[in-house]
């Protein structure tokens, strides 16, 4: 059965929740052992220690509880807050340089291949993707809070000593991380950590200010045996909070190391199931067990990041139990249960690089199944059982090896112009400007002053040169052309990005009707680029809902939206609505509203109510609106890109309804 996303960011969720539990427990133990050292601190500069050494003071034990309370928060929100520009700031932070989207480095274009075929299957966003060049070890990561704002990252040796097949593997497990919902977990993780962490901090600063200022006072003070004596007392005292902390942390970092070791080995399966390919991510792993440099990370931000890294990172002081990865035979026999035992010869295949490191064949490429989009319309009759065979219904939210082979195909089926176009800054907006030109002559032209006006003369050619190659691309690439642009549009600067925004709304508005294609491309597009661009507006809001109940209405203007679209006949109409809501389970608590009712401006109002739901509650909405869009058992291209906006308006991106996958 395929893993399902929905159910693994369900858990992380949960996962978040024990983890908060146990940070409670460890502020708890913090306060009790920090209340003695104040109350016998401040008992030994008054004199006032009680014969048995007790010391009870209700009030002090307030102001201990309050500060340790407020030094542990204010900790945690700062780190928090240095990490909210997402994972660019995680990546920067470890040296990681931005590879370029038009590069033609050969190692960095199959790095980006594989990025870009990733993202298109699972339909996430195609994230930046960072170098560590001074890395000499094989390593990656994820890092991000959402799917938008996410990076992989990965190390100089990563991509030079692993070949397309174990590169694949090692992409498919970070893509794991973005889909499991884990990203988030480790980001607070590391705030989480930190506060704990600023206890010892403290007693640092305490100790060294105190140890220099007591030394002068000593020396020009007439009672300065006095002082000196209660200045021992204080160090003493901060040498106690020193020790407390990092207790604390050690035991956080016991926590972190445990919840990563598990996720580790749900992100190795899933990148299993993605690839069906076990030798690759397996012969990854075997590099690492047989290179000098193994996994590790120079870097001197990795300890605080480890639980991170696709391999252990840094090197764990206390055995197994402090560190973040479990052991590399244990992983790779769970991966590969014929493994020998034996690492590999990372010197040989270095020397073999030498000769070819070319990636324009299919054969190196590393795909398990390739096939061009024509022959995916027989893809399930022409495999032995797999869980393909599922309905679509069934697998929503699953990635599979067959996402990724169509996700390769439907990328080569763009003309070179448009995908060389969609990997720099300036001709990425080309691109979605040509996308969005009428087919219409007279509206064409009104379109085309609108780009100059807004945006300049310049691009305004560069998108009409490219709208011949857009006439004749696959409808199916259009959105998937979108995400190839993406990573170029996010090195837009502000200016820019609002001119883009600008610009794409008057050219949706000039034909005086909004289309389905173009109220799905502008609304994935700000979505995507708000979290750069717009950090204040949320994309994501707080979840307020945990039954559909209170969203009804918004749920029957979805569901009316999608069964009136494709549908003329009434009996039809209907049908599809019904379909819809017998995944919702309601009765009849949802209603088929009229035409007027259920137009695009009152869809994008109903997404955004339906965006406070709980994701548990989320995967029954696009069930539903998948059972709608599939009641006539075929989906148009222009119903599938009607699902994937929606999954994505509601933060659950899933992969898309493959061609000849079943719909009943």
């Amino acid at each position: 059965m395929a893993m399902d996303f929905f159910e693994h960011q369900e858990r992380a969720r949960r996962q978040t929740g024990r983890l908060v539990l146990l940070f409670i427990a460890a502020v708890v133990g913090i306060i009790a052992l920090t209340y003695p050292v104040i109350a016998f601190t401040v008992a030994a500069i008054s004199q006032e220690i009680p014969a048995g050494g007790f010391i009870w003071r209700p009030d002090l034990f307030l102001a201990v509880t309050t500060g340790v309370l407020a030094v542990v928060a204010l900790g945690s929100l700062y780190k928090l807050a240095q990490l909210r520009g997402g994972g660019r700031v995680v990546a920067e932070s470890l040296g990681g340089r931005l590879v370029d989207s038009s590069t033609s480095d050969p190692d960095e274009r199959k790095l980006l291949n594989v990025v870009e075929e990733m993202a298109i299957a699972s339909g996430v966003p195609v994230p930046p993707v960072y170098m560590m060049h001074d890395e000499n070890g094989i390593n990656a990561f994820a890092a991000g809070f959402k799917p938008e704002d996410a990076v992989i990252g990965v190390t100089r040796g990563c991509v030079q000593l692993l070949d397309r097949d174990e590169l694949q593997g090692v992409i498919a497990h970070e893509f794991s991380h973005v889909l499991n919902g884990d990203m988030r977990l480790n980001i607070r993780l590391i705030g989480v950590l930190h506060g704990i962490l600023v206890i010892a901090l403290i007693g640092q600063i305490i100790f060294r200010t105190l140890l220099h200022t007591g030394g002068g006072r000593r020396r020009s003070s007439s009672s300065g045996k006095k002082d000196g004596g209660g200045i021992i007392v204080i160090i003493i005292a901060a040498v106690a909070l020193i020790a407390i902390g990092y207790v604390g942390f050690f035991f956080g970092g016991l926590i972190k190391a445990a919840v990563s070791r598990q996720r580790e080995f749900l992100a190795d399966a899933s990148a299993v199931q993605f690839t069906r390919y076990p030798k690759g991510i397996g012969g990854a792993l075997a590099k690492i067990g047989g290179y000098s440099y193994g996994s590790t990370v120079t870097s001197p931000r990795a300890s605080e990041v480890s639980h991170m890294f696709f391999g252990q990172g840094v090197k764990s002081w206390l055995g197994a139990a402090s560190a973040t990865h479990p052991p590399l035979p244990e992983r790779i026999r769970r991966i590969d249960p014929d493994w020998d035992g034996t690492f590999a010869d990372t010197a040989g295949y270095v020397r073999s690089r030498q000769h070819d490191t070319s990636d324009s064949s299919d054969a190196a490429r590393g795909f398990v199944h390739p096939q061009p989009i024509a022959a995916l319309t027989g893809l399930i009759d022409a495999e032995p059982a797999t869980p393909q065979q599922e309905n679509a219904i069934d697998l929503l939210g699953s990635l599979t090896s067959h996402h990724i082979n169509y996700a390769h195909d439907l990328i080569k089926s763009i003309p070179d112009e448009l995908t060389h176009a969609a990997r720099s800054t300036f001709s990425a907006c080309a691109v979605i400007y040509a996308l969005l030109l009428d087919q219409e002559a007279s509206v064409a032209t009104r379109q085309m002053d609108t780009i100059r006006g807004s945006v300049g003369q310049p691009i305004a050619e560069a998108a009409t040169k490219l709208q011949p190659a857009v006439n004749r691309m696959d409808v199916a690439a259009r959105l998937p052309l979108v995400d190839l642009a993406m990573p170029a549009l996010h090195e837009l600067s502000p200016d820019q990005y609002n001119g883009l925004k600008k610009c794409v709304r008057e050219l949706v508005a000039e034909d005086r009707r909004i289309e389905l294609f173009e109220w799905a491309l502008s609304y994935i597009l700000i979505r995507r680029l708000a979290p750069t661009y717009e950090p204040k507006r949320r994309v994501d809001p707080r979840v307020r809902f945990y039954s559909l109940l209170p969203v009804r209405e918004h749920l029957s203007v979805l569901l009316t939206t999608l069964a009136r679209f494709g549908h003329h006949d009434q009996l039809q109409v209907q049908a599809a609505f019904d379909a819809g809501t017998a995944e919702l389970k309601l009765d009849s608590t949802v209603s088929l509203l009229s035409e007027s009712d259920c137009g695009l401006k009152q869809l994008s109002h109903a997404l955004q109510a339906l965006n406070e739901v709980s994701i548990r509650e989320k995967k029954k909405v696009i069930h539903a609106c998948a059972a709608c869009i599939v009641s006539d058992h075929h989906v148009t291209t222009a119903e599938g890109e009607l699902l994937r906006a929606i999954a994505d308006a509601l933060g659950c991106p899933i992969p898309p309804i493959l061609p000849g996958q079943p719909v009943i």
